[in-house]
């Protein structure tokens, strides 16, 4: 699927599966295309060119001129301002959906009563959303929803204007949910926390290019390239510029004031057009000695950030910045060299010129087909 506004790429050649039941997230930053996606699944949007299957039904394909109405497509959406209305009672808000496809007085009671029940809002159908909070609100607006029993879910960004402590519950809150429910979900957000928490797969954009697919574990421990890599995990993986080298049947990456020894698996690196690479490692496999040995990198401690549970130490490289998470200093001072020891099972490197990730894969992400 492609859709391009006024010679801007909105997407370029999506292809994208997403299974009945599962909980599947667009994530990307801001202008990478996850709202376009979501807005032509919904038919709110009509794509440049490509096709959308519900099940076995066409419900948007371009070249054979065929657009079902947002309204016969059976999704609901949740928006990210909620969107309910405000001189009604949560009651009707709820109901709306119901009442303009005409259903019977008894049934909307009764399902209205059932989803509010579900969601834990009961006690607030007779009041306005004035006088509700944030939280209560976005259940009002997943509520209406969920009382239409669409075949899927499209919710963009629902979260994101929530408080940090409110949005660590609601996103159990939507876990639980999606269980107690099996309807597919599309979930848009920029937030890679949320995205790892929740998701079954994640699709990761950028610019209008999909730019890897799979499980939340495969995307953090086998990120397919730079951006990947750098847009999952916070901190950002580490990076270091170099140089392949092959010396004595092993292989290193000249990082200019080391020569760091790859280990046995990088002996069968996917081809690389060049010889310059990037070796990425994540801060949670670094570890800090005070011992100088075979294969550890110099470095001076340059900021220790407390951040509770763990500290976050900044370290100078020359004029590189490498970020170590611990749980403890051990009597760091600021503008003392250590030594840097990188888990080998952790190490990644990427061609420079491609971004591409150059170690083979344990399991190649799922295809998009």
């Amino acid at each position: 699927m492609t859709k391009i506004y006024d010679n801007t790429i909105g997407i370029k050649d999506i292809n994208l599966k997403i299974n009945d039941g599962e909980l599947f997230i667009l994530l990307g930053p801001s202008g990478c295309g996850k709202t376009t996606t979501l807005l032509c699944i919904a038919g709110l949007i009509k794509p440049d060119e490509g096709e959308i299957w519900f099940g076995n039904e066409m419900v948007t394909s371009i070249e054979d001129h065929i657009f079902e109405r947002p309204q016969d497509r059976n999704v609901a959406m949740v928006f990210q301002d909620y969107a309910i209305y405000p001189h009604m009672t949560v009651f009707k808000n709820i109901a709306f959906p119901l009442e303009i496809r005409r259903k019977p007085k008894h049934e909307i009671e009764e399902r209205v009563k059932k989803v509010a029940e579900n969601l834990e809002i009961s006690q607030f159908l007779d009041r306005k959303p004035k006088q509700l909070s944030g939280g209560q609100r976005q259940r009002v607006a997943l509520a209406r929803a969920i009382v239409r029993e669409p075949n899927a879910f499209l919710m963009d960004e629902p979260l994101s204007n929530l408080d940090a402590k409110l949005r660590v519950y609601a996103r159990a809150e939507l876990k639980r949910l999606h269980q107690r429910l099996g309807t597919t979900i599309v979930y848009v957000t920029h937030d890679q926390l949320e995205a790892m928490s929740i998701g079954d797969r994640i699709a990761i954009l950028n610019n209008g290019i999909l730019e890897q697919l799979d499980i939340p574990e495969n995307i953090y421990n086998f990120p397919r390239n730079i951006f990947v890599a750098g847009f999952i995990g916070s901190p950002p993986m580490n990076m270091l510029d170099g140089t392949l080298i092959e010396k004595n049947g092993k292989k290193y990456i000249d990082l200019g004031i080391k020569m760091y020894e790859l280990p046995n698996r990088f002996n069968n690196l996917k081809k690389s057009k060049t010889t310059n690479a990037v070796l990425g490692i994540r801060p949670e496999n670094i570890s800090i000695s005070k011992e100088s040995i075979d294969n550890s990198i110099k470095a001076k401690v340059d900021i220790i950030e407390a951040m509770g549970r763990e500290l976050y130490i900044h370290l100078k490289l020359n004029e590189k910045t490498i970020i170590v998470i611990t749980k403890s200093v051990e009597d760091l001072e600021l503008g003392k060299e250590v030594n840097l020891i990188f888990d080998d099972k952790r190490i990644h490197v990427f061609d420079k010129q491609t971004e591409e990730n150059l170690i083979t894969r344990p399991r190649e992400e799922e295809s998009n087909d």
